[in-house]
């Protein structure tokens, strides 16, 4: 049976993010087609969602890639993120159930266990993910979902995850652990500030490690996204 352009759709989202289509790598529509096993019309109408996403972008000629941006725009990822992610707490320290915080923990606890000897990085990104889509969901805010998720997704095909060390990631899980804290106590303020702090100490190490890098003083490992 002929795969339908929503598989298509899912299967060339998946491929973007897992880092198979490179940023700024140009894709003909025959290349997906052959990617996903498929004929190229639900390719098309793919690539028309994930243009609509900014997953792709099209030239001046209307060739199709994945976009590539700059240092100083992955800052302004950044930044947008942070505002964002701010406001998502706050909403989500108002709003927020206690099973929902209880899964916080839970989320919490399976990232603590991927930390624990040999640190597990494929566990530490799932539990990542998992902990910040429960955050947005107690936030209860269709709109904001949709531009999280925008950001989040160029913030992920540009591999920032690999710019961050084991440091890194405690350093992180501290955040989640001290969010739990102020999602109990619904304290809107406190939440916000550590969502905020929370990513803005993402950007420094990202710009750090990215420095290591460049001058060949760091070895990188796949961390969070």
């Amino acid at each position: 049976m002929a795969k339908t352009s929503e598989q298509v759709y899912r299967q060339i989202r998946a491929g973007i993010l897992a880092g198979d289509f490179e940023p700024g790598m140009f894709v003909p529509e025959d290349e997906f087609a052959s990617y996903c096993g498929t004929s190229r019309t639900p390719v098309r109408e793919a690539i028309a969602r994930l243009v609509s996403e900014t997953l792709l972008q099209r030239s001046g000629t209307r060739r199709v890639f994945v976009p590539l941006w700059s240092d100083g725009e992955v800052e302004e990822l950044f930044t947008l993120r942070a505002k964002l992610e701010a406001h998502c707490a706050e909403r989500a320290a108002e709003l927020i159930t206690p099973d929902e915080i209880a899964e916080l923990r839970t989320h919490a606890d399976f990232i603590d266990a991927a930390l624990g000897g040999e640190a597990d990085i494929p566990g530490f990104v799932e539990g990542n993910r998992r902990f910040h889509a429960t955050l947005l969901a107690a936030a209860r805010s269709e709109p904001l979902n949709q531009m999280m998720r925008i950001i989040v997704n160029q913030v992920i095909i540009h591999r920032t995850a690999e710019r961050y060390n084991v440091s890194d990631l405690e350093q992180s899980q501290r955040d989640h652990r001290d969010l739990i804290a102020a999602f109990t106590a619904h304290d809107v303020a406190w939440a916000g500030a550590i969502a905020r702090n929370h990513i803005r100490r993402a950007a420094h190490a990202y710009r750090l490690r990215a420095n290591e890098a460049a001058t060949g003083g760091a070895h990188f490992t796949e961390d969070m996204d």
